[in-house]
């Protein structure tokens, strides 16, 4: 039996992605539905990779990192980065919902976030299994559904946070709360495994793996959120010049 240990430092950063990352996710979604009810679709795209991509994914990847073993560990790149699609495909699913399209605002946010955290919970155990390791994985089913009960509400006050406040020191309240909760499902998932040495690792040839591995998906998930900000201000200056063309061209 295989007793983990964490790196405090690497902890924190994944704290910190998670963070940013659900607060530009939080300003994404404040824009989401235009002022004549349409939806934003370049916007509801920018707050699925903020929150699936950055706040959660990378927040997971990262802290996986931190999970220190006395054996080395490489990650499979195919579940990897099937991972990642499933985090934004689920987030972005849940985020559509939420902002009141197709279903009503309360029976959205009630869906939204039942699919969003069951997402989260994919997400998770799918990253944990494509750890390669020289050692085989169990896992609690108690801590299981434990981590899954915090994942369903963690998305629900996300999601209700994202569509219900306005102000900017309310929504990095809001993110700091939503980090906690998206670090603590993690960490509470990383409890429900129980590792056991084996002779040898699984042969795969498509594996990750390195000491520097969460330095750089900070710093790409960082580029991101600062490319998604970009954006997302760039469509915040535009709206008022947008206005006055619509108006003058119904008047002609």
């Amino acid at each position: 039996m295989l007793t983990p240990q964490y790196s405090i430092g690497t902890s924190v950063l994944s704290y910190v992605i998670s963070f940013f990352g659900s607060l530009v996710a939080l300003l994404c979604a404040h824009r989401l539905v235009r002022s004549d009810g349409s939806l934003d679709k370049g916007m509801l795209a920018c707050a699925a990779v903020s929150l699936g991509g950055i706040g959660i994914w990378s927040m997971h990847f990262i802290g996986m990192v931190a999970y220190r073993l006395p054996i080395s560990i490489a990650y499979d790149i195919p579940l990897t980065a099937l991972s990642l699609v499933a985090a934004i495909v689920i987030s972005g699913i849940a985020l559509y919902l939420a902002s009141g399209h197709g279903l009503g605002r309360r029976q959205g946010w009630l869906f939204g976030s039942l699919l969003a955290g069951v997402g989260v919970c994919v997400m998770h155990y799918m990253g944990m299994f494509a750890m390669n390791m020289r050692a085989t994985m169990t896992l609690d089913p108690m801590i299981v559904a434990g981590s899954a009960v915090i994942a369903v509400g963690a998305a629900g006050a996300a999601l209700w946070l994202a569509f219900n406040l306005t102000k900017v020191i309310d929504q990095v309240v809001a993110a700091a709360v939503m980090g906690v909760a998206v670090c603590s499902m993690h960490f509470v998932g990383m409890m429900a495994a129980n590792m056991v040495c084996t002779a040898q690792a699984p042969v795969n040839p498509f594996v990750i793996g390195g000491s520097n591995i969460a330095l750089g998906v900070f710093g790409m998930s960082g580029a991101v959120l600062i490319l998604i900000f970009w954006v997302m201000t760039g469509r915040a200056s535009d709206a008022p010049v947008r206005a006055p063309v619509r108006a003058a061209r119904r008047a002609a």
